[in-house]
């Protein structure tokens, strides 16, 4: 899909960061662009500014992504004023608790997996019969170098991510004879909005860590999608993951994640624990 003037682009989580940028570089290539954000402040700013661009093709809709029904009336919504999608990027997504697993509810791994993998499942479910019944189309959906690598203090958060990877996965083997192509896209190190639960008493983390601007990947993802990248991984770090999670022993990997972390992270809950055993 290499002309994208006039094509349908859905984007969750447009209010801010990945989403906002994503919309914008669209925009700019003419597409038009529905639209969605559970933050209705943040949302409407990315319609104002797209609007200032003279990005008119604009509609969206405040709601969050785990809402199954939700989901599939902005499905009709799109497809009733004006057409069905081209693409659709499911992008939402939430940060986890940053601590270590064993303090960890259940009721933590459910709130983000509501988010993060099953908001990705209800925008592909929502959608897929608009690409199929277009026969051709784009399916990304974003998930993290967390989706490749097991993060101490980030089991919840992993745990999402890799689920979100492992079901588009799957998703590309069942279309990989077809018109429609899926993409799975690992970010890594992007200063976004979700980085603001992170512990500020984890000095260095943001400075170190998240040093891709969002603008960046987004003009990376576009491209990648444009070229049938199955696998778009870019950002701070994404190419150490890559190399870490295909060719390093799961032993010797988890000792580097760990050498990693405990330099800027706060593991000290982890360390008592441990030394209570």
């Amino acid at each position: 899909m290499k002309n994208l003037a006039n094509k349908i682009v859905v984007i969750t989580g447009a209010g801010s960061g990945i989403g906002r940028a994503l919309a914008i570089e669209y925009g700019k290539l003419g597409a038009w662009l529905a639209l969605n954000d559970f933050d209705e402040h943040g949302l409407n700013e990315t319609v104002e500014i797209l609007k200032s661009m003279g990005v008119n093709h604009v509609i969206s809709s405040v709601f969050s992504v785990s809402d199954k029904n939700a989901m599939a009336n902005f499905a009709t919504h799109v497809k009733t004023h004006w057409r069905n999608a081209n693409i659709v990027i499911n992008n939402a997504g939430i940060a986890g608790d940053n601590l270590p697993a064993y303090l960890l509810s259940e009721e933590s791994y459910r709130r983000i997996m509501e988010i993060n993998f099953f908001g990705v499942l209800n925008g592909c479910q929502s959608f897929l019969p608009q690409l199929v019944e277009n026969n051709e189309g784009a399916i990304v959906n974003v998930s993290s170098i967390f989706g490749l690598l097991g993060i101490p203090n980030n089991s919840d958060y992993c745990a999402s991510k890799f689920a979100v990877r492992g079901y588009t996965e799957a998703l590309a083997a069942e279309f990989q004879q077809s018109p429609i192509t899926v993409h799975c896209v690992h970010p890594g190190g992007i200063n976004t909005n979700i980085t603001k639960n992170i512990d500020l008493d984890m000095p260095g983390y943001k400075e170190r860590f998240l040093t891709t601007k969002p603008e960046d990947i987004a003009k990376y993802i576009i491209k990648s999608v444009q070229k049938n990248r199955p696998k778009i991984i870019y950002g701070k770090d994404s190419f150490r993951a890559r190399i870490y999670s295909n060719f390093i022993p799961q032993k010797l990997l988890t000792w580097f994640t760990w050498t990693e972390a405990k330099t800027v992270l706060n593991l000290e809950p982890y360390k008592k624990f441990i030394k209570s055993l």
